[in-house]
């Protein structure tokens, strides 16, 4: 997997569906086109009704359900996860949707982000009696449900969301109705859309469009949509909303055939490209990418620059997991199992690489030594986002902000660390640009944190990293 090269992981991918009679199956195509989003483990619940039934597992979606699985899985309706572990740990019992049951009801949570209180609620939850069967921030929001004295099951979802803070894009399920909701910063994406009169939800349009579904709107921040035989209603649970949607969805994380909250992310990618090139032009032979995700922003530079674009870079698309462990010398190597620079197209020639961000470095460093490798005479590398300064808390894996190489360094110490012959950073205003999000919003709807060190919400002295804390003062 890619991600692992490049440092960044996401948390999940969430889909949902109402109304089909082959929603287990439906689910399972969604899901496997967010597969992106989250290798550690896949799961879908079901309901017919009457009850809810769960199948999960570890692994890629491939692997976490086997022949004969998806028809165990008997329903109308559906939510589905993929996960990427960022908060509470790796596990079968970590592994989404999570499925409860009680004397009145079942009920199945499935979340995309991270909540920044989730300690302090679940140490509250625990002094009330409450037992917690995993390690997971998502199971905070079930107990607050089932704490709730209101009787109307939406009423019971917004009484347990003004507890909780931070990132969230939540389908929750019981046996007859199904809701989704968004935190007030919009931080994760959501979209709905139909298949005549079936209902769809999911993380990232791309799943529309493999299932055949209709694409209808982006889901709103602050807003609890609940779908059931009746059709699909919306309300909202908290008016104090501010659009701070992440960034690097439109940076890394979307696919580029996906549209985040009406904007097509390749688009967005390829003028992030153009930007950089307006910043920071150089002489050179060839331009390319770091695939996957900076293609895109690779070709946008290409020809703003008037440089031909190349594959210069090629991912091998067959890499999986391996119980095989390496000496730490074949381990330093191992980035070239999963990329490979193309001799005929680099050598002797003066490359620009496009990369969308550098988190840890080390893997920037093995790719422009992998070119020179493969005699390019020069390397200058562009970087479609601002330095990733401190760690992201909703939903992203650099947790520590002493992990992070931009923290402790120059641009100038970077390049030289990594073997660059230049090293640029788009600018804020640049990324911004790019995307081309309204400019009448605060920061363009978009969260910044990473690159600025200014959160959305409030962060916990205990989502902190203690080699932080001492950093921060």
């Amino acid at each position: 997997m890619l991600g692992e090269i490049k440092g960044l992981n996401e948390e999940c991918g969430v889909f949902a569906v109402w109304g089909h009679e082959e929603a287990a199956q439906l689910a399972y195509y969604g899901l496997h086109s967010l597969q992106h989003r989250g290798q550690e483990g896949a799961g879908i619940v079901v309901s017919d009704g009457d009850k809810l039934s769960s199948h999960k597992g570890l692994g890629l979606i491939t692997e976490a359900f086997k022949e004969g699985d998806l028809e165990q899985l008997q329903g109308s309706s559906a939510i589905g996860h993929v996960r990427y572990a960022t908060a509470g740990g790796g596990g079968l019992v970590n592994c989404q949707p999570l499925l409860f049951q009680s004397q009145t009801t079942g009920l199945a949570v499935a979340h995309n982000g991270n909540l920044v209180n989730a300690n302090h609620v679940k140490e509250e939850l625990e002094r009330k009696g409450s037992i917690f069967q995993s390690t997971s921030d998502t199971e905070v929001l079930a107990h607050l449900i089932k704490r709730s004295d209101e009787t109307r099951f939406e009423d019971q979802l917004k009484d347990a969301l003004s507890y909780i803070e931070g990132a969230y894009a939540f389908a929750v399920m019981t046996e007859d109705k199904l809701l989704c909701a968004m935190d007030p910063n919009g931080l994760r994406p959501l979209a709905i859309g139909t298949i005549g009169d079936t209902y769809v939800v999911a993380s990232e349009t791309c799943a529309f469009d493999v299932i055949g579904a209709e694409y209808l709107r982006d889901m709103q921040p602050g807003e609890i949509i609940s779908i059931d035989d009746s059709g699909m209603h919306s309300e909202l649970f908290s008016t104090a909303t501010s659009r701070a949607i992440c960034s690097l969805e439109y940076v890394y994380f979307a696919r580029p055939d996906s549209n985040v909250d009406n904007i097509n992310v390749h688009t967005a990618r390829k003028n992030l490209g153009k930007e950089m090139a307006k910043e920071a032009p150089v002489e050179a032979d060839v331009v390319t990418g770091v695939p996957d995700s900076s293609i895109s922003a690779a070709i946008g530079y290409a020809e703003a620059t008037g440089t031909p674009y190349e594959l210069g870079l090629i991912k091998n698309r067959y890499v999986g997991r391996t119980f095989i462990q390496p000496s730490q010398a074949l381990r330093e190597q191992g980035v070239k199992m999963k990329l490979s620079a193309v001799r005929g197209v680099v050598e002797g020639k003066r490359v620009v690489m496009v990369d969308d961000s550098i988190v840890r470095g080390t893997t920037s460093k093995r790719i422009v030594r992998m070119l020179k490798e493969a005699g390019a005479t020069e390397v200058h590398v562009r970087i479609t986002s601002p330095p990733i300064t401190h760690p992201c808390f909703y939903g992203i894996d650099t947790s520590t902000k002493a992990e992070l190489i931009a923290s402790s360094y120059t641009v100038d110490e970077m390049r030289d660390l990594m073997g660059a012959d230049s090293l640029s950073f788009i600018s804020i205003e640049g990324l911004q640009n790019g995307i081309g999000r309204d400019k009448s919003e605060p920061n363009c709807g978009q969260c910044l944190a990473c690159f600025t060190g200014k959160y959305p919400t409030e962060i916990y002295d205990d989502t902190l990293h203690p080699h932080d804390k001492i950093m921060n003062g």
